[in-house]
């Protein structure tokens, strides 16, 4: 039942997950919000109609993807019902079998009405479709197959055959002799006299040509020799000026070298300048939002978007900035999931607490063992979400650090989703919400 949509009770196909906990088809749901006014979930109403409430409206936007049941959906084991088809597999590949199977009934698509087989689509295209249109090679008009082939048929039988005429292979050189291939021969064996003076004539009037062509040529050629000389004097004056620029260029690239590395060596105390300053303003901004009193309220902005970002998976966690249970007490920092995790994922957030490797972890008693308390503030100071717990002393999350932080420990189910959205409650104001941390130091 888990995987059948609440509206079309199918298979779900792009899931989502309301506020009230059922799920839809993504297509359902727009298609149910688009048609009627203020919808109420068909679930809540069969479920107990008298407990309708805010999280029974649906609204696409008050709904979020359900990753997890789209991922075990795609993995179910599936067979297709078409009669004589064998194909079995995961759903995640149902769909590109539906668009190949063999067996599928599909309309012929060249609108002849008829629905056959896909594999038994190209002999009905080929021996039984009315509307099938081929190109005939004779004419290149779109005929129908069986009108195609009569005239193929026909066209085969007709002779159009034509005498034509060719012309002498002398005609290149003057010759106008024209006639079929037997007079053509004839002509070629009676006029060798004629064509040899034809020949002789062209051959003449090439030769005067070329003669010409020569003549011109000598004339250029002298022509360039002068400028040719003129260019080598002018190239070795080039050279010579060339040589004193490489000379100028060499002792410019010295000086050019002895300024890089003064620079370079300016750019490097400059980084170093950069980097203390740097350092300096995030020990200012540590020192100015550090809490030394074990006492920490963390705020949280633009909730919509990195509650979204939990969702798809851009940013699953947010972590807080560090504070302390005293001066020199036990660093620490909190861990949200607004989107859940473990046994809270997607349907609440969860809140966790973080032992931090710290200065003073040397002098401090081991495991960590003071009582914390997870505060979230109703805006309207009505309804405070609080939860507490004391540490596992048997846990690694409570030990002496090893590294930069130990492995989080607290509330996966610490607040539905459904209620932290809940117009009942002042939870998330101006897209913020206030979590606080108190941890007994006594």
């Amino acid at each position: 039942q888990k995987f059948l949509c609440s509206n079309c009770h199918n298979i779900l196909k792009k899931a989502l997950q309301t506020l009230c906990g059922h799920r839809y088809c993504s297509a359902c749901l727009t298609w149910i919000v688009r048609n009627n006014k203020n919808a109420i979930c068909q679930k809540c109403k069969e479920e107990d109609p008298n407990t309708l409430g805010e999280e029974s409206l649906l609204a696409e936007e008050r709904a979020f993807g359900d990753a997890a049941i789209n991922k075990e959906i795609s993995e179910l084991r599936v067979h297709c019902v078409t009669l004589g088809c064998s194909w079995s597999g995961i759903m995640k590949d149902f769909e590109e079998h539906q668009s190949l199977c063999e067996y599928a009934l599909i309309p012929c698509h060249t609108g002849c009405g008829h629905v056959v087989m896909r594999r038994k689509l190209a002999d009905h295209l080929e021996n039984g479709c009315v509307n099938n249109v081929t190109v005939c090679q004779q004419c290149q008009c779109s005929l129908a197959s069986s009108e195609c082939q009569v005239r193929t048929f026909l066209s085969q039988h007709h002779s159009t055959s034509s005498a034509s005429k060719d012309g002498c292979c002398f005609s290149e050189v003057g010759c106008a002799f024209r006639g079929s291939k037997e007079k053509i021969q004839e002509h070629e064996k009676s006029a060798v006299g004629a064509h040899m003076l034809l020949l002789l004539q062209h051959m003449r009037q090439l030769q005067g040509a070329l003669e010409k062509v020569i003549s011109e040529l000598e004339n250029k050629l002298h022509v360039f020799e002068n400028i040719v000389a003129v260019l080598n004097k002018e190239v070795e004056s080039s050279n010579l000026e060339i040589l004193a620029f490489r000379r100028q260029s060499e002792l410019d690239q010295n000086i050019i070298r002895g300024l890089e590395l003064k620079i370079a060596e300016l750019h490097r105390c400059l980084t170093q300048k950069d980097a203390g300053l740097s350092s300096l303003h995030k020990s200012l901004l540590f020192s100015e939002q550090a809490s030394y009193d074990g006492i920490f309220l963390w705020k949280i902005t633009e909730v919509g978007r990195k509650l979204q970002d939990s969702v798809t998976g851009r940013t699953v966690s947010l972590y807080s900035p560090a504070f302390y249970t005293a001066k020199y007490g036990y660093k620490v920092c909190l861990r949200v999931y607004l989107n859940g995790d473990g046994t809270g994922k997607g349907t609440h957030m969860s809140l966790f607490f973080v032992v931090m490797k710290g200065d003073y972890d040397a002098l401090l008693p081991w495991p960590f063992r003071h009582k914390v308390t997870f505060m979230l503030l109703d805006q309207n100071n009505r309804e405070h979400i609080i939860d507490a717990f004391r540490p596992d002393l048997t846990s690694a999350s409570f030990q002496r650090p090893v590294s930069d932080m130990n492995v989080a420990s607290g509330c996966p189910m610490f607040l539905p989703l459904a209620k932290l959205q809940s117009p009942k409650h002042a939870y998330v104001r101006e897209d913020t919400l206030f979590l606080k941390c108190i941890i007994e130091t006594n």
